[in-house]
């Protein structure tokens, strides 16, 4: 992304929903300012680990910084896995007026495909732990049920066919989409390689800096690297035990960016190991 952004005039605008909050780079495998290359980077530190932030909250500030980079004749380039970001921008979504349960549930189910389930437990978690405390993490179907109980339906979006969590608008931008493509095993290997990394450069004194900062329980703090390195500092697992259950949920999030990917259309997909 960097070097088609030099190539072409370009700037980087991060949809990554982790990238987002500072202080969290190491397990969020954050760019560092050298790797930019002088490439302006956007959307990335731009709120605190304990400051709630949504998918309308990404696209409010996307679509300014889009703004702002073409009045100054340039190229924005969206870059990152959170594909719900994504398409929040380029199909224009919007809230909707007060909408009925089955519309929160829908929107629900897309963030656990994105995120993982235990990512919507932690919301019902921080709605009403006791109820949280009676629902297993991966029960998808009753969490959604416990938060319906305890959310107001203003969380959720409306569309027009009433099929969607989401309203989609014309689409006011000209996009090109680009996907990488990587053979299973080498993306694997990949992800191992980088998680060993992760903890030679420190994740385990980051995780243990945030903790001392942070709630453990924040939406933040369920991030992949974070959440298996808390288990390991609050004596749950081994150093080694938390090594090999990020490798594996880590490849389990990979395999679910590229299911939420292959689904998009018009994606040019570059073969990885040409780049």
């Amino acid at each position: 992304s960097v070097e088609l952004a030099k190539k072409f005039n370009g700037e980087i605008i991060s949809a990554d929903s982790r990238q987002i909050y500072k202080e969290m780079d190491i397990g969020t495998a954050k760019i560092k300012k050298e790797e930019r290359q002088d490439v302006p980077h956007h959307l990335i530190d731009a709120v605190l680990p304990n400051e709630n932030f949504t998918t309308f909250d990404f696209k409010k500030l996307a679509e300014e910084k889009i703004l702002d980079i073409q009045k100054r004749n340039k190229i924005p380039f969206i870059v990152g896995g959170t594909g719900l970001y994504i398409r929040a921008v380029i199909e224009n979504f919007t809230l909707g007026a007060t909408p009925p349960n089955w519309q929160l549930r829908k929107q629900l189910e897309e963030e656990a495909s994105q995120y993982g389930k235990e990512y919507v437990w932690k919301k019902l978690k921080a709605l009403n732990e006791t109820e949280a405390m009676k629902i297993p993490p991966n029960n998808l179907r009753y969490v959604i049920r416990g938060i319906e109980k305890v959310v107001s339906s203003q969380w959720s979006v409306v569309s027009k066919n009433k099929n969607s969590c989401f309203q989609k608008n014309d689409n006011k931008y000209h996009i090109l989409k680009f996907a990488i493509d990587w053979p299973r095993e080498v993306l694997y290997d990949r992800i191992d390689k980088r998680v060993d990394k992760q903890i030679e450069d420190g994740l385990i004194e980051e995780t243990k800096y945030l903790l001392s900062k942070y709630d453990r329980n924040l939406p933040s703090m369920s991030s992949l690297g974070y959440l298996q390195i808390a288990k390991f500092l609050n004596n749950e697992m081994t150093l080694d035990e938390a090594k090999d259950l990020l490798k594996k949920e880590t490849r389990h999030y990979a395999k679910r960016q590229m299911t939420w990917f292959s689904k998009e259309k018009e994606v040019v997909w570059i073969n990885g190991l040409n780049i």
